[in-house]
């Protein structure tokens, strides 16, 4: 049976931040820790929505792939989804109001959890990025290189994971959310929206299983106290 409170990571969100990009783990392995999630790809190569246990990626130019297992990660987050409902959107919804109201209703701030929003949004702003080469530029410099997509009255869900404040770095402290159309017409990492219908779910994860990438030279030699993680971080996501 599948640990439906356990949160899957592979890799930090740290390692980006010094362009360590190299894609260390295979889907199909990837996906035998969870059915949902998010990520990106080998040498920062889109952005990764896991829904319903596929995989797809979001790339530099917008369009949604579906990817096969041979497709590598630096960094995913995955779990087994077992939603629960919170709320009905019947009020104009946006990023600020959706995290207020959440944290408002549950006691969250010091665990894990998923968040989805399944709606259809007015409209949308999402993000993404092309393959980086080697040699990889930083997360920051990356930052200022991504594509922005925008939508109207498009149907799809919202979703990703809010990491308390102690485990920034490793994760990104806060909310970190991905989109992905019903008709897979866009997607991406999630920069505004707005609604007034959808319906909005969670689930708890008060298990972090974390897995690094020991064979990957060039990571187990970086020293990280030289690198600005937490400066970075906000900048870049």
């Amino acid at each position: 049976m599948n640990k439906t409170n356990t949160l899957y990571q592979y890799g930090t969100l740290a390692l980006l931040v010094p362009g360590l990009f190299k894609g260390t783990l295979k889907l199909s392995e990837l996906l035998k820790h969870g059915d949902t999630g998010i990520g990106t790809g080998d040498g920062l190569d889109g952005e990764l929505v896991i829904k319903d246990g596929i995989p797809y990626q979001i790339d530099g130019h917008g369009s949604v792939n579906k990817l096969d297992g041979d497709f590598t990660v630096p960094f995913a987050d995955v779990h087994f989804a077992d939603y629960k409902k919170l709320f009905d959107v019947e009020s104009t919804m946006t990023p600020d109001k959706l995290e207020e109201k959440v944290m408002g209703i549950k006691d969250w701030q010091n665990t894990f959890f998923s968040i989805k929003l399944h709606g259809t949004f007015d409209e949308i702003k999402t993000r993404s990025i092309n393959r980086q080469s080697k040699p990889y530029p930083n997360l920051v410099s990356c930052a200022h290189k991504q594509h922005e997509f925008s939508g109207e009255n498009v149907t799809g869900t919202v979703m990703g994971y809010y990491s308390p404040q102690l485990f920034n770095g490793s994760a990104v402290g806060g909310f970190h959310l991905h989109f992905i159309a019903d008709d897979l017409s866009m997607g991406g990492h999630l920069l505004d929206f707005s609604t007034s219908k959808g319906e909005v779910s969670a689930q708890v994860l008060d298990q972090l299983e974390q897995k690094l990438p020991v064979d990957d030279e060039e990571f187990m030699k970086h020293d990280f106290s030289k690198d600005d993680i937490a400066g970075a971080i906000g900048e870049a996501e």
